[in-house]
């Protein structure tokens, strides 16, 4: 295993997979944010559950923020690694000329990402974290002392969206999370030995996964902020 973090074949791998958990993460993530838009009740169901489940909880949980670190530690490696193997007069003279600007800022973008992630973080998980193992309230609802109050994960949502400042700053994360993607979904599968006659179909459904995931995200954003 540390071999493989030893060579740059066996790092890109590992980054290509870590990528690959991520983007399913996103994908779970929209899905159930994404009922927000038409049903608060079955937002706050699924919410509730995601948020009291043992084995999300107790295992998905920490995985996800084990994969989310790699993630960008391994990100961090992979471009000191490449700028000091290509000189940096290379990348002066004729970066602009064999790669895109997505590729050539893959760094730029995870950095604003990460930032990002960390207000996402301080919104919902950190707030979450304190009611639930600090406050120790397991109940999700609005009044814990009433179990007929409704379940408060759905309000707290909307709230999060009311200041165009916050949403602002969510739009720019997605954009740029939309163009961290358009290059980093297909390396992912270039590194994984992706490449034969499935990779035309491959660089297609990238383009509309690295768009539209992004772009429902900041749809629900969009939505709450102008309905609320």
């Amino acid at each position: 295993m540390a071999g493989m973090f030893n060579s740059s074949v066996g790092r890109k791998f590992a980054m290509a997979l870590s990528a690959f958990f991520l983007m399913l993460f996103l994908v779970m993530h929209v899905s159930i944010n994404f009922t927000s838009v038409f049903s608060a009740d079955l937002f706050n169901e699924m919410s509730h559950f995601m948020g009291t489940n043992p084995v999300v909880q107790g295992l998905m949980q920490p995985i996800l923020i084990f994969g989310v670190v790699f993630h960008f530690v391994m990100g961090f490696i992979l471009e000191a690694k490449n700028k000091s193997a290509r000189g940096v007069s290379y990348a002066k003279n004729v970066a602009k000329d064999n790669s895109t600007w997505m590729s050539r800022n893959m760094l730029l973008s995870g950095v604003v990402i990460l930032a990002f992630l960390g207000l996402h973080f301080y919104d919902f998980w950190v707030h979450e974290m304190t009611i639930k193992y600090v406050e120790g309230d397991m109940s999700g609802l609005i009044n814990p002392d009433n179990a007929e109050s409704g379940f408060r994960y759905y309000e707290e949502l909307r709230e999060k969206f009311v200041s165009p400042v916050r949403v602002g700053i969510y739009i720019v994360a997605f954009v740029l999370l939309a163009l961290h993607l358009l290059h980093g979904f297909n390396s992912a599968f270039q590194s994984v030995g992706a490449n034969n006659k499935y990779t035309k179909a491959l660089t297609g459904f990238s383009k509309v996964y690295s768009i539209g995931i992004p772009a429902l995200f900041i749809f629900i954003a969009l939505f709450h902020h102008f309905t609320h």
